[in-house]
């Protein structure tokens, strides 16, 4: 598995947002055919994740760089159920075996997106607001009306950052796509199937409040869903076949 070729690009279409329930519900068969083994993995993440991330300084960037390393191994598992193959927990590190490099800087790209945006966030503040937000003290009606502007700009930034993210990581998997190839062409699809994404947002987001009820033991089941409902809306929305 150490194929780094970048091959042709998938071809999508434009789905209904009726489009977003099915999503869900392949989503969880997808679950179901071996909860255990995708709550374990699940598990096994987050033993490896949060550790790294409360590495001093360095920790959310070590964590952002190998968050598409770890998606893409989920894609291929979430790949190998859909085959009707055994779910592994080889699949989570798979993407230490192919296409590190370009998963990789997918997660430095994104990461680069969103502290520009921060940076352009922080430069529109003035002194006594971040000395403000850096002590934890309270901000006043003055400070809290200023930083609505570069709020809202970072909302605006954020949502095509997001957009490029989504798909990103399966594609270079998957597809082989470089990371670039991959980050443009998640935005277009996204912003081809805006509404079901809209509405696939708003059904996890329902989701995720119900799964954090039992002291967030639902999380267990819902965030796995997540994954393997992200792997079923690339079935129903790109026409090629990923690459084996």
């Amino acid at each position: 598995m150490s194929n780094d070729t970048p091959t042709t690009l998938p071809q999508f279409r434009q789905v209904p947002a009726s489009h977003a329930w099915a999503w869900t519900v392949r989503g969880f068969q997808l679950f179901r055919a071996n909860p255990a083994m995708w709550i374990i993995l699940w598990v096994i993440y987050l033993a490896i994740i949060l550790p790294l991330s409360l590495i001093p300084l360095v920790g959310s960037v070590i964590t952002t760089l190998l968050a598409p390393v770890f998606a893409a191994g989920m894609m291929w598992g979430c790949q190998a159920v859909a085959q009707q193959k055994d779910l592994e927990i080889n699949h989570l590190f798979a993407g230490f075996k192919k296409n590190t490099s370009q998963l990789i800087s997918v997660g430095g790209i994104y990461m680069a997106c969103l502290l520009a945006v921060a940076v352009v966030v922080v430069l529109n503040m003035d002194s006594a607001t971040i000395t403000a937000i850096k002590l934890e003290q309270g901000l006043t009606t003055e400070q809290a009306d200023a930083m609505l502007p570069p709020l809202f700009f970072a909302m605006l930034c954020i949502v095509p950052i997001l957009m490029a993210y989504w798909y990103a990581p399966l594609l270079v998997g998957l597809n082989n796509l470089t990371a670039g190839e991959a980050l443009k062409l998640s935005f277009t699809v996204c912003l081809k199937n805006l509404l079901p994404f809209f509405v696939y947002g708003v059904i996890f987001t329902l989701m995720l409040l119900v799964a954090i009820i039992p002291f967030g033991l639902g999380l267990l089941i819902a965030v796995p869903v997540m994954m393997t409902s992200l792997f079923a809306s690339y079935e129903d929305v790109f026409l090629l076949p990923a690459a084996k």
